[in-house]
């Protein structure tokens, strides 16, 4: 509805604002001046002894300095009462005494309609509640009485009953003169395919009167008393009164209570909202027997940023939490999300208030799980990845869902947690031992350390000496790359993974590199130096065989390190192979002789072969000096001719004289 211009000018100038907070504070006297609307008191949106809280009447105004909450009346309304906009200056009309502007005739025989529907459900929540008193109700209080419903239970919750009857609301309706067109348009009766009278909706039910954030009774629950009924659970058909995916059971008071600061919960069904109403849990909600939608979904952040989902625990229940994630992450918003309370196995919030107290499931809720966390357990619970392969899917299914989410610094934000407990996956479990000498680390198969070789073996194990401080050179060339420009890190992420980093501190650079890479430089930096001290990037790039390195000489240039990178990483990998096979070729030469030692011999001798292929590469761009320093061997060369040069022309000049 369109309000007309000036209306809110109006209602604003006469609404005193200082009466409309004034009901829900208590004013400071010391600090406020009633004469000048100049109004102090502790703030209602967060818990505050001092009075902070201050409302300017005269402006029509209020701001808190400790909360920052400001506003005028319409907001304030809005605010404490949990309303929406136009129920806001509603309230706020009838107060200063203001009619609403007047509907266009179309729109007021609409709502005319809808009154005249709410009535006649008001006439059937009354009838059913009589109902439930009479004898053939008995096995229905019975039910109610197991389920721990006392008499003010029944009564705060209206719950009635539908006699096993084809026409008793029917008729009853028809004695008061309701026309045949509003017990129908309530979805109250059906119309009979045999030509005879309508029928009720519901027969042989307990019921549950569903009521809008307005109060009305827009709808029923019925609970059915035949277990061979098809349909445990019937819903009222949707009607001009009741959207289903637009309602939520309990919705108003629920509103009320998370106003007033208590959690908002989302249950499965009305038995659920009503055991957690009972203990003390007031702002709990239930969507109508359907999987949560979008509207529900808005419906809930409109009362609460972060609505926990109390699911039950079983197999159903998770389904359900995980469709509600893919349905959430477009949605998101920066302070708009979900938590996630899993119940035990077999259990709903009713079960386990009755098992273990309403402690227990205080607990579950102070450690519901953020939206990320879950979305997490569902690609990882149940699986292993063994392979780069398997790592890869994981990756791609998580990337497609972080990429659901529209707001950029959520998204982000989610990508980082996403690495964190990706990093905790692959790197943070300890190591359990595996036949064969594998070690099980996190989610992956790694090769043991491998012990210093023996010089006495076959000459083919002798090519292994000082490829441990080889290896050590190496990753500190790939750290400090790595390091310098942290850009090119996700690229190559499964081969830092990878490198097993023998010394402790390149251990923790590398988890570093892995955990913060994506952040920026600027953290990445900030976390190594408060990890492993403001100096320490400076000592590894300032080692002979780091300082030399181009891309660590000209930091930023990602296609200098990239290139450095992967030529550093693919020796390593070639130096690697050679020393398992090494490892394992010893360990058969430990036991009996046979042909299984000839091959590991042929394959150590391969992965040797390519380690030595990799150094020629190496060798054929750069010469070692003699401190260890690589050189241009095409600056050397050029070098050496210029000297040459020099002393054929010293030479000859002294044959001359």
């Amino acid at each position: 509805m369109s309000l007309p211009p000036g209306f809110l000018d109006e209602l604003r100038t006469r609404s005193s604002l200082s009466q409309v907070v004034g009901r829900k504070v208590v004013w400071d006297a010391r600090k406020s001046n009633q004469g000048k609307g100049d109004m102090w008191a502790p703030c209602p949106f967060h818990q505050e002894k001092s009075a902070s809280f201050h409302v300017d009447d005269r402006k029509g105004f209020y701001y808190c300095f400790g909360c920052h909450a400001k506003g005028d009346a319409i907001s304030f309304v809005r605010e404490t009462e949990n309303v929406g906009f136009m129920e806001a200056v509603e309230i706020l009309a009838r107060e200063a005494g203001m009619p609403m502007p007047e509907r266009d005739p179309q729109a007021q025989q609409k709502a005319d309609k809808r009154t005249q529907l709410a009535e006649v459900m008001e006439l059937a929540v009354r009838w059913f509640r009589l109902q439930l008193q009479t004898s053939g109700a008995a096995e229905a209080r019975a039910y109610l009485e197991r389920r721990g419903l006392d008499k003010s239970a029944l009564e705060r919750w209206e719950i009635g009953f539908a006699p096993d009857s084809w026409q008793g609301l029917w008729d009853a309706l028809k004695g008061k003169d309701i026309a045949d067109e509003l017990i129908l348009g309530a979805g109250l009766a059906k119309p009979s395919t045999k030509g005879g009278k309508p029928y009720d909706t519901f027969r042989g039910r307990i019921m549950f009167p569903i009521r809008d954030a307005r109060g009305r009774a827009i709808a029923f629950g019925g609970r059915a008393m035949d277990p061979a009924d098809k349909a445990k659970y019937l819903n009222s058909p949707e009607t001009e009164l009741f959207d289903k995916g637009r309602s939520l059971y309990n919705v108003r008071d629920a509103r009320t209570a998370a106003g007033k600061g208590q959690p908002l919960l989302v249950a499965e069904g009305y038995m659920d909202v009503i055991a957690l109403h009972g203990a003390g849990f007031e702002a709990a909600v239930a969507p109508l027997g359907t999987a949560i939608t979008e509207n529900q979904l808005q419906m809930l952040w409109r009362i609460a940023p972060e609505p926990i989902i109390t699911l039950d625990g079983d197999t159903a229940g998770q389904r359900a939490a995980m469709r509600l994630i893919d349905l959430a992450l477009p949605l998101l918003e920066a302070g708009q999300s979900l938590r996630f309370a899993m119940m035990p196995e077999g259990q709903d919030p009713d079960d386990l208030l009755k098992a273990a107290g309403p402690e227990a499931l205080q607990k579950l809720l102070d450690n519901a799980v953020p939206m990320v966390q879950l979305m997490w357990q569902r690609e990882t619970e149940g699986r292993v990845f063994d392979s780069p392969e398997r790592k890869a899917a994981l990756d791609k299914a998580l990337r497609e869902k972080i990429m659901l989410i529209k707001d950029p610094s959520i998204r982000s934000h989610y990508g980082q947690a996403i690495k964190d407990l990706r990093w905790q996956l692959f790197r943070a479990r300890p190591a359990t031992k595996r036949a064969g000498g594998m070690r099980e680390v996190g989610a992956r198969w790694q090769a043991p350390p491998q012990a210093p070789m023996p010089s006495t073996k076959a000459s083919v194990l002798v090519v292994a000496t000082g490829a441990g401080s080889t290896e050590h050179l190496r990753e500190a060339v790939i750290l400090a790359a790595f390091a310098t420009c942290p850009a090119i890190v996700e690229d190559f992420e499964s081969g830092l993974e990878a490198m097993r980093c023998a010394d402790a501190t390149h251990a923790r650079l590398r988890d570093l590199l892995l955990r913060h890479a994506a952040q920026g430089e600027s953290v990445l930096q900030e976390r190594i130096s408060a990890t492993l001290g403001a100096d320490a990037l400076e000592i590894l790039t300032s080692q002979r065989h780091v300082a030399i390195v181009p891309c660590v000489r000209r930091p930023g240039n990602t296609e200098m390190a990239a290139m450095t990178v992967a030529e550093e990483l693919a020796k390593l990998e070639a130096a690697r192979g050679l020393s398992e096979e090494i490892a394992e070729a010893v360990e058969d030469i430990g036991e009996t002789a046979d042909e299984a030692v000839t091959w590991r011999l042929s394959e150590a001798a391969r992965a040797a072969d390519r380690a030595a292929r990799a150094a020629q590469e190496d060798t054929a761009e750069y010469d070692v000096g003699d401190n260890g320093a690589r050189i241009s061997r095409d600056e050397r060369s050029a070098l050496d001719s210029l000297l040459g040069n020099i002393k054929f022309e010293k030479t000859n000049g002294r044959d001359k004289g």
